[in-house]
């Protein structure tokens, strides 16, 4: 749910960051504070399965890494996001990121969609991970078993039931993920 501060400055990462920690997910998207409740047994069984399958792979194809929020991320000047997964590529040294500070790119972002977030999932943080030159956007749907594969320049997204191949500069071999396997084993189907 979006907060926008009325009358007031727009909402800034240092304002975030001040904030308590109460177990709520904050970000600053476009001077608005977005704030997302804890995530259901569901949607964290999903996360798992995604970061089960693709943190070995990315590793092992040179990709990068594969992390999960809570994470703060600062994409752009003043603007924090915490993508569900999220994979970071290796810097040009061939070193990784240590701190959040220091990631300031993505090869992918992934939400997986709840009740409460689906809409800034589909509307501000796809039109951010555009505009900051994130490649590949996943938005993974568990309701409807599907995932959504957003590119920057797509005016519609891929929709992947069966199999999404992702083909990432730089990777030794494609990744094929199996979706319908994937919800049966995140979901218990």
């Amino acid at each position: 749910m979006g907060m926008p501060r009325i009358g007031a400055d727009p909402w800034t990462v240092a304002m975030v960051r001040a904030f308590p920690s109460d177990g709520n997910r904050y970000e600053v998207i476009d001077g608005e504070l977005v704030v997302t409740p804890s995530p259901t047994w569901d949607h964290q069984g999903v996360v798992a399965e995604l970061l089960l399958r693709l943190r070995p792979w990315t590793e092992r194809c040179g990709v990068g890494v594969t992390h999960l929020s809570p994470a703060d991320l600062e994409l752009e000047p003043d603007g924090l996001v915490q993508p569900d997964l999220f994979v970071v590529p290796s810097n040009d040294d061939g070193t990784k990121p240590r701190e959040w500070h220091e990631v300031t790119r993505l090869a992918l972002a992934v939400e997986v969609l709840s009740p409460s977030s689906a809409r800034d999932d589909r509307t501000r943080k796809r039109m951010l991970f555009a505009r900051v030159g994130v490649p590949e956007y996943w938005i993974v749907n568990p309701a409807d078993r599907v995932i959504e594969r957003w590119r920057p320049t797509d005016a519609l997204p891929e929709l992947c039931n069966r199999t999404l191949v992702w083909r990432p500069l730089g990777a030794t071999e494609p990744l094929e993920l199996d979706v319908p396997a994937l919800f049966r084993s995140a979901l218990d189907d």
